[in-house]
């Protein structure tokens, strides 16, 4: 009877060897299945939160009167510094035109420079045989009559130089029925004088610059209607296109 043990110390002994890691696996197995209900009961009441607000959160988010709400407040505040800023900038900048009044120096060299003075000489060095005379009507011994005269008959010998009486360039050089050969210069300044009863070929063209006292010519006898007189040149001189008394123009002897 002795050697029999009861269960109890059987158990006893088991609890007290291996059973006491059994034992502690088993409370380790019933405390992670009670925490995996109690996760799982958690769990399933925060589902059921979660869920609705889902559908709730869909309707916000397609509603744009949400999103609207929050710029306005936003933006008010920050419009009114940039605006300012931009308001202040222009005068800074109005000041810059202020170098456009540069421009206004270069009328100053507007100024035209005036035409030199013509220096005028005597063609020919010759007597006045015949003067100027368009008011007044002279006797004309070529032509046996009395008519004017619109410029100056200046002797000199077949052959004699004739000079330019001023700066110009030679406008026309041409044959008149009663002048004979005859060359023009312009003078500018509305001038335009006239040399007649040249020899036949004059020493400048058309288009030439000439200068006072160069020489255009040679006195001859080519002029029909003052043949009657001794050799001389016929002077006369235009002030725009009216016949003036070269005399006026021509320096004293």
């Amino acid at each position: 009877m002795n050697n029999k043990r009861t269960w109890i110390e059987k158990l006893s002994d088991f609890i007290s060897g291996k059973g006491f890691y059994l034992v502690v696996l088993i409370c380790v197995a019933a405390i992670a299945l009670s925490g995996y209900y109690l996760i799982q009961g958690v769990r399933g009441g925060l589902d059921e939160v979660l869920d609705q607000p889902v559908s709730g959160s869909a309707a916000i988010v397609d509603q744009p009167s949400a999103v609207p709400t929050l710029r306005p407040a936003v933006k008010p505040t920050d419009p009114p510094a940039v605006s300012s800023a931009r308001i202040t900038a222009p005068p800074v900048a109005s000041a810059a035109p202020s170098p456009s009044a540069q421009p206004t120096p270069s009328a100053t060299p507007a100024p035209s420079l005036a035409p030199a003075p013509l220096v005028f000489t005597w063609p020919v060095k010759g007597a006045v045989i015949a003067g100027f005379s368009v008011e007044a009507l002279a006797y004309n011994e070529t032509m046996g009559d009395w008519r004017t005269h619109n410029g100056l008959d200046l002797a000199a010998e077949l052959g004699t130089q004739v000079l330019a009486a001023a700066n110009g360039t030679v406008s026309a050089l041409y044959q008149d029925d009663l002048m004979g050969t005859v060359v023009e210069i312009d003078h500018g300044q509305g001038l335009l004088s006239q040399y007649a009863n040249l020899a036949a070929v004059p020493t400048v063209k058309v288009g030439d610059a000439v200068t006072t006292g160069a020489v255009i010519g040679s006195v001859g006898e080519t002029a029909a209607a003052e043949s009657g007189r001794q050799a001389h040149l016929h002077y006369s001189l235009l002030k725009e296109g009216y016949p003036v008394d070269p005399a006026d123009y021509l320096p004293e002897r």
